[in-house]
């Protein structure tokens, strides 16, 4: 039988835990909330550490960190470990999350773990994104029909606008299958603005950036997707809606972000009590990142950002 390890720390408010990508999960067969992120202190240079895991019982209380993914001697990727997402799928967890090569090229891979929070180890060979494409910030979409898909980021860095895709996944998610389709780019948005300060001869073309693609079936049926970029107010967050509420779209942009200000790579929990709450961090800026838990205003078409939350 297996017993979760002991987290190193217990009764931590959210403003002790550096974390950036934030992610929860609630497994409710041990009624706790999983807690995972982009953790190595410093996420953009150096060496790799891995992902922390910690977990609470109200969401204002945590207990970690626990090692959730370590990687192995021979793994692919030395650093840059990014945006880690659990995702329970045929009696299996499954993390997605972004790495980094050796060659910069970067893409998401798909680890597995018999339990929440881990240990995580390789379950594809290498990133499911497409090999020659810079991709970040995969996650997982099942459709009415019950068949897998990755939705994930086509970065900037590659494409100056960048796109947010969709692919399938082989049913066992070991890998991706069938051609990649284009959902929408960053600039269709009319809140997102250029990046400021990439102004130099290295780039030609305005930036905009996608992060954080996270896509949210509604109590109406309806589809949403939560996506982050820069507007005029720096990081933000908005809310795209399929028109078919299919993941393939046609998807539209609502026309001002849900969060505005300095926050970002938003997700959305259902709660036992049906209630919904997003979850981002903020600010952006390494070492200050923290997770922010707001409740959500669901409505036949979307979602509004309420007064409250658990962490506050």
């Amino acid at each position: 039988m297996y017993t979760e390890r002991a987290p190193v720390m217990t009764g931590l408010s959210l403003d002790e835990i550096q974390i950036r990508d934030p992610f929860i999960l609630h497994d409710s067969a041990n009624a706790t909330y999983y807690l995972y992120g982009s953790t190595d202190k410093n996420i953009w240079d150096g060496p790799g550490t891995g992902f922390d895991a910690y977990r609470s019982s109200d969401l204002l209380s945590w207990d970690g960190p626990v090692e959730a993914f370590r990687p192995p001697a021979d793994f692919w990727s030395p650093g840059q470990y990014w945006a880690p997402e659990v995702h329970p799928y045929q009696g299996r967890w499954f993390m997605f999350a972004t790495f980094t090569g050796e060659d910069g090229r970067r893409g998401t891979q798909i680890l597995s773990a018999d339990a929440p929070a881990g240990p995580f180890t390789p379950w594809s060979q290498g990133p499911v994104t497409p090999p020659k494409w810079q991709c970040l910030d995969g996650t997982l979409f099942v459709d009415d029909d019950g068949d897998p898909w990755i939705v994930f980021c086509h970065e900037w860095t590659q494409v100056h606008d960048g796109g947010v895709v969709a692919q399938r996944l082989t049913t066992d998610l070991r890998a991706a299958t069938g051609n990649p389709i284009y959902l929408f780019n960053a600039s269709e948005a009319l809140w997102a603005a250029p990046m400021r300060g990439r102004s130099s001869e290295s780039y030609k073309l305005p930036i905009f950036v996608t992060d954080g693609c996270f896509p949210f079936r509604l109590a109406s049926g309806r589809l949403i997707m939560l996506w982050s970029s820069f507007g005029d107010q720096g990081y933000a967050m908005g809310i795209a809606q399929s028109q078919s509420g299919l993941i393939t779209g046609p998807w539209v942009q609502e026309e001002s972000p849900i969060w505005a200000t300095d926050g970002g790579h938003g997700m959305v929990t259902r709660l036992p009590n049906a209630r919904v709450a997003v979850t981002l961090h903020q600010p952006n800026t390494t070492p200050n990142e923290r997770a922010i838990i707001r409740y959500l205003e669901e409505h036949e078409e979307t979602v509004t950002l309420t007064a409250d939350g658990p962490s506050q």
